[in-house]
């Protein structure tokens, strides 16, 4: 047994930790280990330590389980630190967003180009960045040696952050890469024979690869949308899944024709502003919702997870019913405990990761976090080759996007108002000085934001 040690910072997140605890929990090659759960909020921390324990029981896992709201304490002599946190929660940042939009910004001053994701704060994500470089500064000081998942977003920023001002070995985790699935589906072939390469940023990653049983399988994305998009789309606005039912939306199919590559997952809900202006022009793109970051589809979002976190509360309580029937045993498609075993075990394997670039795609500085396919073993991190990515590409969304993260970290590192000023005044949205100045005030003037006013005084 490898009776290694893994912290889950954050763990109060009971929809994303119960996945965790269930993948685990069907990885008998990581059975002997401890986990431990930290949180702020006790009674979310109790309901995942009493969820992890019933799970571990129904399915015969063998792990021995922890729960601390000491950060320090769960940091300590662990092998892999997971940081799952949002700092102050999805209500402080709709908070913010509804004063943004009081002064003109829909959907808020962190919707800017190829960055409409809802939960992907950065210019206003003071709390957070802090609350990441808090953690890593812990790994530094009490497991130096302990491997550091970032899945709390913004990955870009984050991974970028922390590689660059801490020493520990950081890792950006996201499973977007996996639209490439949908799309494969979509067209008509099976995902389990498509060989794929995406790499761009976090959020925003680009199809370079798509083979379908060692062919090019470019030309069949290009049939579909000839011959089968239209009625597709058709059927898709009358009956579309979720608002992330968006893969193959129009908007993905307009921007594989502007910049010469397919877009992947997550990379969707960006673009510029040609698909976001507002509602109306958001319903056109993305299907009746407006897409996941529309003012329909976020809510949406944030109602479903509450409705399933109000369900898994139930079902944690309610301990004459097995939860297994919540989640039933099978493993998902994420990534973080795979890659735990094969460095726990020494077993290679490729995964999608954000990690600093270091030459990997020409044209990105090396100190930049870059999602890229990697192979991982008891040795760590080994970089591969990648295709490189186009003209266009690099000239109209990665350069523009790059300049976005340098201005944020920017921000959060030295402060002063004129850092935020300067993020606002080139919005397309701002038509004044005055708006400007004003929607600054607003949202340090909140008493969410006292110490962050006084970081950007």
């Amino acid at each position: 047994m490898p009776g290694i040690k893994i912290s889950v910072i954050g763990a109060g997140s009971i929809a994303w930790s119960a996945t965790l605890i269930r993948d685990l929990c069907l990885t008998p090659s990581l059975y002997g280990s401890t986990i431990s759960f930290m949180d702020i909020n006790e009674e979310r921390l109790n309901l995942v330590y009493d969820f992890a324990r019933r799970y571990a029981s129904e399915v015969k896992a063998s792990f021995k389980f922890e729960k601390t709201m000491d950060r320090r304490k769960s940091i300590e002599d662990a092998d892999f630190v997971i940081n799952t946190a949002l700092a102050r929660g999805h209500g402080y940042y709709e908070k913010m967003r509804s004063i943004c939009e009081e002064y003109g910004y829909y959907r808020g001053i962190n919707s800017v180009e190829w960055n409409m994701v809802s939960d992907y704060h950065t210019i206003w994500g003071y709390y957070q960045f802090k609350l990441m470089m808090d953690v890593a500064k812990d790994v530094e000081d009490l497991s130096p040696e302990a491997w550091l998942f970032l899945l709390a977003n913004p990955v870009f920023e984050g991974t970028t952050l922390l590689s660059r001002e801490t020493r520990v070995k950081v890792i950006g985790l996201c499973h977007g890469h996996l639209g490439y699935s949908e799309i494969a589906e979509t067209i008509g072939l099976d995902p389990d024979k498509v060989g794929f390469e995406c790499i761009g940023f976090n959020h925003l990653i680009w199809l370079t690869k798509f083979r379908y049983e060692d062919r090019d399988a470019y030309p069949l994305i290009d049939e579909w949308i000839e011959k089968d998009s239209e009625r597709y789309w058709r059927s898709w606005r009358r009956k579309q899944r979720s608002p992330f039912d968006i893969q193959m939306s129009p908007a993905a199919v307009d921007m594989y024709r502007c910049y010469g590559l397919y877009p992947v997952g997550d990379t969707v809900r960006g673009g510029t502003w040609k698909y976001h202006w507002n509602l109306r022009v958001k319903k056109g793109w993305f299907g009746p919702t407006g897409g996941p970051d529309s003012e329909i589809g976020w809510k949406m979002y944030l109602d479903r997870h509450e409705e399933w976190m109000n369900k898994a509360i139930s079902a944690i309580r309610d301990e004459a019913t097995p939860l297994t029937q919540l989640l039933p045993p099978r493993k998902s498609r994420e990534s973080i405990v795979p890659i735990m075993e094969s460095i726990t075990n020494d077993r290679r394997d490729v995964y999608q990761v954000n990690v600093t670039n270091l030459g990997v795609i020409p044209g990105i500085p090396d100190n930049v976090a870059v999602e890229i396919p990697v192979e991982i073993d008891g040795k760590g991190i080994h970089r591969i080759g990648v295709e490189r990515l186009p003209k266009r590409i690099m000239n109209y969304v990665i350069y523009p996007r790059l300049m976005r993260m340098e201005w944020a970290l920017e921000a959060f590192l030295e402060g002063g108002r004129d850092t935020l000023f300067d993020w606002v005044i080139v919005d397309v949205r701002t038509n004044s000085t005055r708006q400007a100045n004003g929607v600054i005030d607003a949202l340090l003037s909140i008493p969410e934001n006292e110490e962050m006013a006084k970081h950007f005084r």
